[in-house]
C-alpha cells in the first residue's frame, strides 16, 4: 500500500504566500491604458415584456462611450450546457422581448469610468409591461400558472417526461410489507458563495486581431468556447488568462461577464472591465439553488428500509444554467449510500421568475445528503432505535445495486462510521464493530454479512 502523503499532514499551499502577503494578482488589479468599465441596466422587475430601450439620456452622460442591447449580440443566447449536450438554450445575453427576473440584464453602457458607467446606466428608460410571477416550486407547476418558457411548461424535460424519473423494484408492495410509513419534507434555502473578489473579467483587443481575456472563472476553456459562441469568433482568436478565482465555490462556473465583456471591446476598441459590484455579486450571480424534498419511507419494526418514494423539486430559478444536470445528479442521490429494495423517485428542474441559480459545492448532492440523514434520524427517533444502528443496519455493501442500477463497487461507509464511531469515543455493538462493506457468500448461497 502507498504511503499516505497528505491525510493527516499539514499541506501548504502554493498560493498561500502570495496571499497573506498580498502579492496575489486579482482581476481587479490589472489596469490597462484606456480602460473602459462595462454597467448593466438590469430588469427592475420579476416579469414583463419589454416593449422598448431608450439610450438617449445615457449618450449625454460624460465619459459614455457606447450602449450594447440584444441587437449587438451575434449569437444571444447562453450556451453554458450545449458543450455537454444539455439543452434547450433559453437565457439570452441581453434580454430581448421579455425578462423572467428582476435584475436580468436588459442592456449594457460601456463608459470611461466605473462611476460613468453606472450614471449613463441609470438613465437608461426602459418600458416594461409587467406581467404576473411565481416564486414556488410548486405553484409554478399548477395549470394556471404564469408561463415561463416558451415551450409551454415550466419544467424541463427528461427523456419525454416531466421530471427525472428513477424507478426500482415495487414501491407499493414495499409500502404493504412496512411495519411503519414514515414521512417529512425537507426544505433547503438558495445559499450565495460570497467570493472574497466579485465575478469580473477584463476584455483586451491584441493588435494581431486575438482578445485575451483575465478572468476569474473557475472553468476557463469552458468559458472561451462559451464566449466565442455567443461573440461569434473563432476560438483560435480567444486567449483567456485565469488562476486566481478569487473565491467561487462554483458560483463562478457560469459564463456571465466573460462574452459581454469581450463583445464590448470588439465593438470599441478599448479594453473594457466588467465587474460585479457587491450588490449584483448577491442579488444575480448564481447561488445555490433552493430544494424542496417529500421523503416516504416505509420501514420495518427493526429499522430496516424496505420502500422509499421520493418527489423533489429544484428552483432553476428563470433559466436552466446547470439545474438540470443538478437533478440528475440528485435523483442519484436521494437514496442515500443505503441499500433500499424498492424506490420511485420524481425530481424536478422548475423554472420561477428568480435569479438563475447554478453550482455550489456538490450541487445537487448536497441537498440530498442534507435530506437523507434528516430522514435517517427521524426513522431512528420514531421508533425508538439508535441512530448508529438505523445506519448500519441500512448501510448499502459492495454487490449492492443502487436504485439508479450501479453496483456499489467501493462502498466504505461501513468503515467510515465505524471510524466515527472510535474518533468520538463511541462503543458500537459487536456486530457492527466487526461489520464490513465486502459480503461473504454461504453454503447456500445467501448473502450474509
Amino acid at each position: 500500500m502507498k504511503e499516505l502523503r497528505s491525510v493527516g499532514t499539514s499541506v501548504r499551499r502554493r498560493d498561500g504566500d502570495g496571499h497573506v502577503t498580498g502579492q496575489t494578482e486579482f482581476v481587479d488589479d490589472r489596469s490597462f491604458p484606456d480602460l473602459k468599465h462595462l454597467h448593466v441596466v438590469r430588469s427592475p422587475v420579476p416579469h414583463a415584456e419589454i416593449e422598448a430601450v431608450d439610450t438617449s439620456q445615457a449618450e449625454a452622460v460624460s465619459g459614455f462611450v457606447t450602449a450594447l442591447t440584444h441587437e449587438d449580440v451575434p449569437n444571444n443566447i447562453y450556451t453554458i450546457l450545449r458543450l455537454i449536450d444539455i439543452g434547450p438554450n433559453e437565457e439570452p445575453l441581453l434580454a430581448e422581448e421579455r425578462v423572467r427576473y428582476q435584475g436580468e440584464p436588459i442592456a449594457a453602457i460601456v463608459a470611461d469610468t466605473k462611476r460613468a458607467a453606472m450614471e449613463a446606466a441609470s438613465k437608461v428608460e426602459v418600458d416594461l409591461t409587467e406581467l404576473p410571477a411565481v416564486f414556488d416550486v410548486e405553484e409554478a407547476l399548477e395549470p394556471d400558472a404564469p408561463t415561463l418558457k416558451e415551450w409551454g411548461t415550466n419544467y424541463f424535460e427528461y427523456e419525454g417526461h416531466e421530471c427525472r424519473r428513477v424507478r426500482y423494484g415495487d414501491v407499493e408492495k414495499g409500502f404493504k410489507e412496512a411495519d411503519h410509513i414514515i414521512e417529512e419534507r425537507y426544505q433547503t434555502s438558495p445559499i450565495e458563495q460570497a467570493p472574497t473578489e466579485t465575478t469580473a473579467a477584463i476584455a483586451k483587443p491584441e493588435s494581431n486581431g486575438r482578445f485575451t481575456v483575465y478572468t476569474n472563472t473557475q472553468a476557463l476553456y469552458f468559458s472561451l468556447d462559451n464566449t466565442a459562441m455567443i461573440v461569434d469568433v473563432p476560438f483560435s482568436k480567444l486567449q483567456f488568462v485565469g488562476g486566481t478565482v478569487g473565491g467561487g465555490f462554483g458560483g463562478k462556473v457560469d459564463v456571465i461577464v466573460e462574452p459581454l465583456a469581450t463583445l464590448a471591446a470588439k465593438k470599441t476598441g478599448y479594453p473594457v472591465q466588467y465587474k460585479f459590484t457587491r450588490e449584483e455579486e448577491m442579488q444575480v450571480s448564481s447561488p445555490r439553488g433552493a430544494w424542496r424534498m417529500y421523503y416516504k419511507d416505509g420501514v420495518t419494526d427493526d429499522g430496516e428500509i424496505v420502500a422509499r418514494q421520493v418527489t423533489s423539486y429544484a428552483d432553476a430559478g428563470a433559466y436552466n444554467r446547470h439545474t438540470p444536470y443538478a437533478v440528475t445528479k440528485h435523483a442519484a442521490n436521494v437514496g442515500g449510500p443505503y441499500d433500499i429494495p424498492n424506490a420511485k423517485f420524481d425530481c424536478y428542474c422548475v423554472y420561477t421568475t428568480k435569479q438563475p441559480s447554478s453550482a455550489m459545492r456538490g450541487f445537487g448532492v448536497t441537498p440530498a445528503s442534507f435530506a437523507v440523514e434528516g430522514q435517517m434520524d427521524k426513522i431512528a427517533d420514531e421508533l425508538g432505535l439508535d441512530r448508529w444502528e438505523v445506519r448500519f443496519k441500512n448501510a448499502y455493501q459492495n454487490g449492492d445495486v443502487t436504485p439508479h442500477r450501479k453496483e456499489v463497487e467501493d462502498a466504505t461507509l461501513i468503515e467510515t462510521m465505524q471510524s466515527a464511531a472510535e474518533m468520538v469515543g463511541r462503543d458500537l455493538p459487536p456486530e457492527y464493530a466487526t461489520m464490513s462493506s465486502f459480503k461473504e457468500q454461504d453454503n447456500e448461497g445467501d448473502s450474509r454479512v
